[in-house]
């Protein structure tokens, strides 16, 4: 099998080299508003979202309540509580916020196109997939930020509720409930146009990590992390990513799923979203300068996820059925 490298997750490595060489374009003096453009972008990102999210699907795939509820609490459930079990071992403040960074990315939801990609390669059920990506993304506006307020309010940042509720109505809710209702009118457009919709969420979603890395170089937060650090953080997301992959199959097993069933359990349990994870990291860490490490694990598990998956589901035989057009979130 061919494999070829992502691009977007060399796009991530580049921008994050040039956070690295010009910090100064992501400080709060810079000549560039980046955080009036993110914020200008994340509400598109979610409009377009809106425009592609369609309710008759949602609706017709709550038939099959039981994969959903395993997807689900998988995502939600099972990740936080494997990271969570970790907890009573920490010692000291470097590693407090290097497992806040891994409880981050256990709360997220997961993400919509490549589940459903990767479910068509492995010949998973489509459908399903498209049901449980689409509605992970809505429960997690409420759920993630209930389990990081159980640890972010103690001191790393100001954990407000209320303003972060308030921030996700404005930046996430509004703007996909507005697509939803303007679906008769540009859901064709967003269609039509969607690799070019795909390609700008993407380049917000760049912005952003550019912004976070910049502050974290900016203030010498990488400073303490070392290369041997790097190599446990990727064997650490390696095991975490396996763990919930044998253990979603297990009780698919035992729930006697079918082979599709148990491939988009599989498939849509173990992705986590670096779009919902980077909006995120802006509204519940702020001007954090760790924020670039919380975002660490989260990308070094997008890109993982990708290679794996990607592997798995090219050993099976594809199905030449036509895909919809789904933006990642």
């Amino acid at each position: 099998m061919n494999f070829k490298i992502d691009g977007f997750v060399l796009s991530i490595i580049a921008v994050i080299g040039i956070a690295y060489f010009f910090p100064e374009w992501g400080a709060s003096d810079s000549v560039i508003p980046i955080d009036t453009i993110s914020a200008m972008g994340i509400f598109l990102i979610f409009f377009f979202y809106g425009l592609k999210l369609s309710p008759s699907k949602i609706k017709s795939g709550l038939k099959n309540w039981k994969l959903h509820l395993l997807v689900q609490a998988t995502t939600f459930i099972v990740f936080p509580l494997i990271v969570l079990a970790f907890h009573p071992v920490l010692q000291n403040e470097e590693q407090e916020i290097l497992w806040l960074a891994f409880f981050f990315l256990a709360a997220l939801p997961s993400t919509v196109s490549s589940s459903v990609v990767m479910v068509s390669m492995a010949n998973g059920n489509i459908p399903a997939a498209i049901f449980n990506a689409s509605i992970s993304g809505i429960i997690g506006i409420a759920v993630t930020p209930l389990w990081m307020g159980l640890f972010v309010q103690t001191g790393q940042a100001d954990f407000d509720f209320t303003e972060i509720y308030t921030k996700l109505m404005v930046q996430i809710i509004l703007p996909v409930v507005l697509g939803i209702l303007l679906q008769r009118f540009l859901g064709e457009f967003a269609q039509r146009y969607n690799k070019r919709l795909t390609l700008f969420d993407k380049s917000i979603i760049l912005l952003i990590i550019y912004k976070s890395f910049a502050g974290s170089f900016e203030g010498n937060i990488f400073g303490s992390i070392s290369i041997m650090d790097l190599l446990i953080l990727f064997f650490a997301v390696l095991v975490l990513f396996y763990m919930v992959f044998y253990l979603t199959g297990f009780v698919a097993n035992k729930m006697k799923f079918n082979t599709e069933d148990q491939i988009t359990a599989q498939f849509c349990g173990t992705k986590k979203s670096l779009v919902h994870g980077t909006v995120f990291s802006k509204i519940l860490f702020g001007n954090m300068a760790s924020v670039g490490i919380i975002l660490l694990p989260l990308m070094i598990f997008h890109a993982t996820q990708i290679l794996i998956l990607s592997i798995i589901a090219g050993k099976r035989t594809s199905r030449p059925e036509e895909l919809e057009s789904i933006v990642e979130a």
